[in-house]
Order: C-alpha cells, then structure tokens, then sequence
C-alpha cells in the first residue's frame, strides 16, 4: 500500500523505518511537526521523523494547521491508500477520512486503558503487570477509534520506562506493517471500543514527578520506575533549607518499616522509610552536581541520621 506517515518522536521512527524496509508497502510521505528553536542559541531543531524523512529522500510536510487548505490539497493529491500515525497531535476529519483505507494510530497501551498522551509512563507508575501496543482506526476523539490489533507483553517488576520504551517501540513497529497486511488483503475487521477504563495516561506534569508521599513505598517504587529515566523522579530533604533532587537509580525494600516519610542516612547508605517498606537510593543527582552514585555523594560529608522529606 502506498502510505503516508504522521509522527514527531524517536518513538514513531521505528514505526516509519519498519513500514519503509518491509518490502511491501511504500512511504509516500512524512508529516511532522514545525521545527522549534531549542538551545541556548535558539537555533532550528527538527524532529526525529523529520531527519528520518531527509535521510532517506521522503518528502516531509510541516504544515502550522492540519486544517489548511493548500495543506490537505497537497495529501489527495498524493493518493495514499493509508495513512499511519505514531505519536502525533490530533488529526482533523478532514485529513484522517481522506484515504481510501482509512487512518490508523499506533498507541502504547492496551486500550481502551491508558487512552492519552503519556501510555508508557502511567503503565509502569501503576505498577501494571502488562501493557501492550493496540492499532486502531481514528475517529473524531482521542484514543478512542474502533480497534484493529493488539499485542501484550508482560512488564518486569523492575522495568522502567525507558526499558518499556524500547521494547514497546520495536513491538509497535511490527504491529504497524502486520495491520497495513490485513487492511490490504481486506481480512481484518475493525472492533468497536465500548468500554471506557479507569487507567488514564494524561501528560506528564511537573508535579508528577514527585515522590507521592502518601502513599506506600511500594508505589513509590513504581513512581521511580515510571518517571525514569526521562522525564525523572524527584524529591526533596530538609536540611538548612529545603533541597530537591533527582534519583536516578534506587531499589525497593520490603522490610515492613511502618513510619511517616523520612530519609535515613547511615554510613554510606541512604533510604527514605515509609509505610511498608523503603526505598534504598543507589544514585542520585544534586542540584549543580553530576550524577553520581550515593557512597561517593556521601564520602566526606556529615549527613547521618533522620531528616525530613517535604
């Protein structure tokens, strides 16, 4: 089938490069997002799909408004037979009913659970013992098309994010070419999404990045394994004033502690104690500091004892 590709991230690259080195189908074109000033030069930045188009002779669309006239135009007048979308804003009607096989999303997550922005993160926060990657039809809501395929995988107590990332990423990019095969040998039969889920996958905020106090040390665990290691998971100690950082690596304690939130620190060893359980940090980065592990943090300094976790 004669394709034309919608995605921004690194994640929606493998999608794009397996549809385009599958032998079977042809990626007619790429259409991604505006390039942004980033940098403390401010200088251009392109996306990842963007490079990946250029790289390989793909014609890329950067329209400001999926809405544009000349912008939906020019995609009829490419005659694609499907359009693909991976990690990419909300498509208008307009553009998603152009194509004769309509237009499909690869989404991180089983759905209808993790319907949103964020699928990967909020699976692993939850401490979810599996997720997956669906295909689905797009319709005029978000996430919430009829749907074509699905593939589960089961996620490691220990698994953050990042590992699931890739891992969700390459099962994403096969499930892809699988659902363009189907449609095109007209054996695959669309199914409706009538059940709504209780799991959400909403952007990832600032304030989502903290250790959730109230709860136990084992969610706390999940939480690190969720925000790690992009967008990072942080939390705070008072010392003489009040001081946030970020731990990088750290493991989870199920040694029955039964105390209000507090760090601990003896020796060279470092947990903060919580409501069934700990969790013991392994490395960390401090303000203005490089990551470094938690024995060469606390070599030479006086920290020892209980302080509080604001």
């Amino acid at each position: 089938m004669r394709i034309v590709f919608f995605g921004t991230p690194e994640f929606a690259v493998a999608t794009a490069e397996e549809i385009r080195t599958c032998g079977k189908h042809e990626v007619l074109a790429a259409v991604t997002a505006p390039d942004k000033p980033a940098g403390r030069g401010l200088q251009l930045r392109v996306s990842a799909v963007k490079e990946w188009a250029m790289e390989h002779s793909i014609p890329v669309y950067q329209p400001s408004s999926l809405r544009d006239a000349s912008f939906i135009e020019q995609l009829s007048a490419l005659h694609a037979d499907c359009f693909v979308v991976v990690a990419f804003r909300m498509l208008p009607k307009s553009v998603w009913s152009l194509p004769p096989f309509g237009t499909f999303n690869v989404h991180a997550s089983l759905l209808p659970d993790f319907r949103g922005a964020a699928p990967i993160h909020w699976a692993v926060y939850h401490g979810m013992p599996e997720t997956g990657v669906t295909t689905f039809l797009l319709d005029d809501k978000i996430d919430t098309g009829a749907l074509l395929l699905q593939e589960k995988t089961e996620v490691g107590k220990d698994e953050t994010t990042g590992e699931l990332y890739r891992r969700l990423q390459k099962m994403g990019s096969k499930l892809a070419v699988q659902t363009l095969d189907e449609l095109e040998s007209l054996t695959l039969t669309p199914t409706p999404q009538v059940v709504d889920s209780e799991w959400k996958a909403p952007k990832i905020n600032r304030e989502h990045q903290f250790l959730p106090l109230e709860l136990p040390a084992l969610n706390w665990y999940n939480a690190y394994r969720g925000m790690s290691p992009f967008p990072g998971f942080l939390t705070r100690i008072k010392l003489e004033q009040i001081i946030e950082f970020k731990i990088l690596k750290c493991n989870y304690l199920d040694n029955k502690f039964n105390t209000n939130p507090r760090h601990r620190i003896e020796g060279n060893r470092w947990w903060i104690e919580g409501v069934e359980g700990a969790l013991e940090l392994e490395a960390i980065q401090w303000p203005g500091k490089r990551p470094m592990s938690v024995v060469e943090f606390l070599r030479g300094l006086s920290l020892q004892g209980f302080y509080e976790i604001v």
